[in-house]
């Protein structure tokens, strides 16, 4: 299999809640959307966010949509500096999103915050002074 990532998609309970926040809010570039589509797919640097009611998303991978909690999974966005941590992250509560950590020196010698999107999906902005992931 290729090393790749090709989408992300996020099942939403508000699929319009969900499509403000990231293409109102933090500006993410929506790809033939039309208001009313089930299937949104934002074009991000790299790879693609795509958001899909959260029920059809479970009844497509045959699992219940139910659950609450730490899913596991955690998106990450790398800054260049600390103020760029700071700015990304000040951008992101602004759009609506609600801060779970703020961004601050960490463990592993860089700098980082978490924030939750509209519906809890975590979100790290980092600093990596060892790895240029920006």
């Amino acid at each position: 299999m290729k090393p790749k990532i090709s989408l992300i998609t996020f099942g939403a309970r508000d699929l319009e809640r969900m499509v403000a926040f990231y293409r109102d809010g933090l500006g993410f570039p929506t790809h033939n959307y039309t208001p009313g589509d089930d299937m949104v797919m934002f074009r991000l640097e790299g790879t693609w966010l795509g958001l899909f009611p959260r029920e059809e998303a479970a009844k497509d991978a045959g699992v219940s949509s139910e659950g609450s909690g730490f899913t596991g999974v955690t998106l990450s966005h790398n800054e260049p500096s600390k103020e760029g941590v700071d700015r990304a992250f000040a951008e992101a509560l602004a759009a609506g999103a609600t801060a779970v950590k703020q961004p601050q020196d960490v463990f592993w010698g860089g700098y980082s915050g978490y924030f939750a999107d509209p519906e809890g999906n975590l979100w790290e902005v980092a600093w990596n002074p060892f790895t240029d992931l920006t």
